[in-house]
């Protein structure tokens, strides 16, 4: 088999398994799995977004608490 005639099956199969595809995402059953890919995308979205509010106010308290350390610290020093 040559290159150009592999390339040509390759791109044979390709669009086949494409068709396939399709077919199948456009049956009942494949709506109901594309529906709950969906869903299990939106939730997972949903969760990284509270995820990272959780850990953008974490950071703003440390942020908080340091500036607050480096004022003690320097408070302490003048006091000495």
């Amino acid at each position: 088999m040559t290159d150009n005639q592999k390339f040509l099956a390759g791109i044979i199969l390709g669009a086949a398994a494409g068709v396939a595809i399709t077919l199948f995402l456009q049956s009942e059953k494949g709506k109901e799995i594309l529906s709950g890919v969906k869903d299990w995308a939106d939730d997972a979205t949903d969760g990284l977004k509270e995820k990272m509010e959780t850990f953008d106010d974490s950071v703003s308290e440390l942020v908080r608490k340091g500036k607050q350390f480096v004022n003690d610290l320097g408070e302490t020093k003048e006091s000495l």
